[in-house]
Formats: C-alpha cells, structure tokens, sequence
C-alpha cells in the first residue's frame, strides 16, 4: 500500500471519530464519509512537497562525467546519486550491467554539474562505500579511447 493512502485512511477514521464525538446525533457511517471527503480536499489543497519531484530537474550549466570503479554489486542508482548529489547537482546515474546476467558489473558513470564532479572526485576517489573503496575519473569519451587504441591524435 501507498504511505499517503494510508494517511489518508487513519485522517478519515480520526476525522470520524472526532465527528462523532462532537455531533453524537450523526451516524458513524456518515461521519466516516465526511472525513474522507475532508481528507481528500486537504490532499487536494495542500502542495506536495516531494522531494523527488525537485530532484528529477536536470541541471543546465556546464556538466561533467564521471566514471566511478570499484562499485559494490547491490548499490543502486538512487543509492549513488545521493552520495554525489552532496558534491552538486547530479543529472544521471548509469550503473553498467552484463548483457547476459542482467548483473551489476560494479563500475558506472555520474553526470553531474562541473564543479560538484570537480569535488565529488577529490573527496570520493578512493573513498570507502559500502565497504568497497570507490575509484573516481572523469570518464573518457569514446573517440578519445579510440585514438588512444590507434595511436592516432584527433
């Protein structure tokens, strides 16, 4: 179940009950019903105020991406977001996976605002998270370890 139904359901019943205890000519049923109804216009009413939702925003200035090594297998993409989110706004988090297994292969990359990826990799290269210590670089493009493969200079 949804914690905010839930909510909604226990502010209902207490509505009800306080209801009834102030008009104890109303039958139960009627002030359960009420309740709900005021219930469902307060949520109505009232801004969420979720953090996830001002989070999903993407970051516009300059960006940076960083590869991050040394990934423990169970970490998840939420779980590394907000260990960098503390260093700058964080855009995406790609954790890399085997094509076969569907397995976590323990490496991944964090786009994040340039500054906070400048911070992020002095203060979490080798910084011990969940038990493993964590390996920080900007990730190289893919043309650039093409050359470096080549020998040639783009």
């Amino acid at each position: 179940m949804q914690k905010s139904f839930l909510i909604a359901l226990a502010i209902a019943i207490l509505g009800a009950v306080a209801l009834s205890q102030f008009a104890t000519s109303l039958p139960a049923y009627i002030a359960f019903v009420a309740g709900v109804i005021i219930t469902s216009l307060v949520f109505k009413l009232v801004p969420e105020t979720n953090q996830a939702q001002g989070s999903e925003e993407q970051y516009a200035g300059p960006t940076m991406t960083l590869y991050v090594g040394n990934l423990p297998y169970r970490v998840h993409e939420g779980e590394v977001k907000v260990l960098f989110g503390e260093f700058g706004p964080v855009n995406s988090v790609r954790l890399v996976r085997d094509r076969k297994t569907g397995r976590r292969k323990g490496f991944g990359f964090v786009e994040m605002s340039e500054a906070g990826a400048q911070k992020a990799m002095v203060k979490l290269n080798d910084f011990n998270f969940q038990e493993r210590t964590l390996k920080v670089r900007e990730a190289k493009t893919q043309d650039s370890e093409a050359a470096e493969r080549t020998g040639t200079d783009e």
